[in-house]
């Protein structure tokens, strides 16, 4: 199925997952030491929070699952269906995911939690539009699923089985774009601190740009 990927599903695949990298590695550097992109640890501190009492945490890790799955509310309200195709409001979710990460860096400046909060909305908003195309499942936020493709298709190459070599491609093109931009995010946030946020805010408004042109062009 992943044959029929055209080249800006590829482009654009990278491009996110680099935006997503960026992200979360400044918010790891920052203040709070916090996962923005992807739940699972957010949700084990949860748990912790629970278990030990602490009132102020468990309102805080709420909020941030709060805010990302508010972002893929609003994916779903824009976009209307999870699997990617070219004609629907990617341009629109992808300016308002920019905007969205415009607005965390001041509030980030001053270390207030909501720029947190924010920025986990925006890369909600990203995950749940990417979320599927050709049956094959993409997700630009995080790793996991990558790297468990990865090493299932290693086991079946050692068990001379076919491999998907796709899929393959498409795996190394998440973690790539992912571990280039978290490299993009610790260098800039040595730099410029929160700021390095507008870097991916303007990656993601000129994506949109370009999905724009390129639906107008296909048109034609």
């Amino acid at each position: 199925m992943l044959s029929r990927f055209p080249a800006w599903v590829w482009t654009g695949t990278w491009v996110l997952a680099c935006i997503a990298g960026m992200v979360n590695v400044v918010g790891l550097l920052g203040f709070e030491h916090q996962a923005i992109t992807h739940l699972t640890g957010n949700t084990s501190m949860l748990a912790a929070a629970l278990a030990d009492g602490d009132r102020a945490a468990t309102l805080h890790f709420v909020a941030v699952i709060g805010a990302f799955v508010i972002g893929t509310v609003a994916s779903g309200f824009l976009i209307q269906d999870s699997t990617l195709q070219l004609g629907r409001r990617y341009g629109v979710a992808l300016l308002l995911e920019s905007l969205l990460l415009f607005a965390a860096v001041p509030l980030l400046d001053v270390r207030s939690a909501y720029g947190i909060y924010v920025a986990a909305c925006a890369c909600g908003l990203q995950n749940a539009m990417v979320s599927t195309y050709s049956g094959a499942v993409v997700r630009t936020t995080h790793l996991s699923g990558m790297f468990t493709d990865l090493g299932i298709a290693i086991g079946h190459a050692l068990r001379g089985l076919p491999v998907d070599t796709k899929r393959l491609r498409l795996c190394g093109l998440v973690i790539s774009g992912f571990l280039c931009g978290g490299i993009a995010g610790a260098w800039g946030f040595g730099r410029l601190g929160y700021s390095a946020l507008l870097l991916p805010a303007s990656l993601t408004a000129i994506a949109a740009v370009a999905y724009v042109l390129f639906r107008i062009e296909a048109r034609r």
